[in-house]
């Protein structure tokens, strides 16, 4: 039994611990992203209410976390032991290519998936019209998810982002590293990722300057308003006189200014306008896409910066411990989006709860049953 005195105890004890405690972080990480990801699928699934476009695209965001977790943390996890070891047939050329082909698919796959999803939450607050009659339903789901799997299969098939080939660093597999054959072709992945990345965010902040213009108080102006038969037109008018009638309420004769506009039926117009709570609704919607759109940029910035240093310097100019921990935080990516969602969904957390009251605590259980009692006249 070496000790500590014995040239290489020490080193050998530490080299134990330090692959203990990575074996231990990435079966952790493997376990979260699994187990949210899957519980995040089951809810949607079962739940109802949330069969609509944007948790749709949310479903398909974690699977594909979910699916890059069990592809690529198990084969990190063997390279670790592989190269502990010092033992076995390192991976092959092929297994590599095919690994990293994985990653950059579903790395890819996120930022165009992330990008559809910014434009369709800028067309829900700023043109609700359009997009209640047109994208709200599965078929603009359907078919966003398809061009995003399509352009994430275009921009990562040709094997310009490699694996390293299994060499010495353990974490290569799914490191995306660039071959030194391949460094053009790499840099321009890399910055078509930061182009829709950053046109994502783009997307984000024009609709903030939307509201923010929306929500800017206007001086009144006091016009006096037309009326011959109390339909009140003209500058002064506020409108609620046209509404009205536009809306199957009106009596009387056809306001002057609605001359050749056919009235609302009792089952027309029923979705014409965002109303408040809807547009609250919509609004926790883009904050919690927003935050996982944040959190792809935080999580996967270092790992960019860290490749575009090795291609425009040198493979060296990056240290192993950065490049060691860039990686493992676009590792961590893959399990964390369903509990963003939870923290910033209140809709998700009431259903949650609605799905699965063995999840509950005692405390929430009894708090909830007196509501229960007195909604049915107890």
């Amino acid at each position: 039994m070496a000790n500590a005195s014995e040239p290489g105890g020490g080193g050998g004890g530490g080299e134990a611990a330090a692959l203990g405690l990575k074996l231990a972080t990435l079966s952790l990480l493997l376990c979260v992203s699994l187990a949210g990801n899957v519980l995040f699928a089951l809810l949607i699934v079962r739940e109802r209410s949330l069969h609509r476009a944007p948790y749709y695209l949310l479903l398909d965001l974690c699977l594909a976390d979910g699916l890059r977790a069990l592809a690529c943390l198990p084969a990190v996890m063997l390279a670790a032991r592989r190269a502990a070891a010092a033992a076995g047939a390192p991976p092959g050329a092929l297994g590599c290519k095919l690994l990293a082909f994985l990653a950059a698919l579903f790395c890819f796959h996120a930022a165009f998936l992330l990008l559809g999803v910014g434009v369709t939450r800028y067309l829900a607050i700023a043109h609700h019209r359009f997009y209640a009659e047109r994208l709200a339903g599965w078929p603009c789901a359907a078919m966003l998810v398809c061009a995003a799997w399509a352009l994430a299969l275009a921009a990562a098939f040709p094997p310009v982002l490699d694996g390293g080939g299994g060499g010495e660093d353990e974490d290569a597999p799914c490191a995306l590293e660039q071959r030194p054959d391949g460094a053009p072709g790499a840099l321009g992945f890399l910055l078509l990722l930061a182009v829709v990345v950053g046109a994502t965010h783009l997307v984000y902040l024009r609709l903030l300057f939307f509201i923010h213009d929306r929500r800017k108080m206007r001086p009144a102006r006091l016009v006096p308003a037309v009326s011959h038969d109390w339909t009140f037109h003209g500058p002064g008018a506020t409108g609620q006189a046209a509404a009205n009638w536009t809306a199957g309420f009106g009596r009387g004769p056809t306001p002057p200014a609605l001359v050749g506009i056919r009235p609302a039926g009792p089952g027309r117009g029923a979705r014409r306008l965002l109303v408040l709570e809807e547009f609250k609704t919509e609004k926790r919607l883009c904050k919690m896409f927003y935050a996982v759109t944040l959190l792809f940029l935080l999580l996967w910035g270092p790992y960019v910066v860290a490749s575009y240093l090795r291609v425009l310097v040198r493979p060296g100019a990056v240290p192993q411990a950065y490049l060691t921990a860039s990686v493992w935080l676009t590792f961590a990516q893959a399990g964390i989006n369903p509990v963003v969602c939870f923290l910033f969904n209140r809709e998700l957390r009431d259903c949650f709860r609605a799905q699965f009251p063995c999840c509950q605590s005692p405390q929430a259980t009894q708090a909830t049953l007196p509501c229960d009692l007195k909604g049915i006249g107890l």
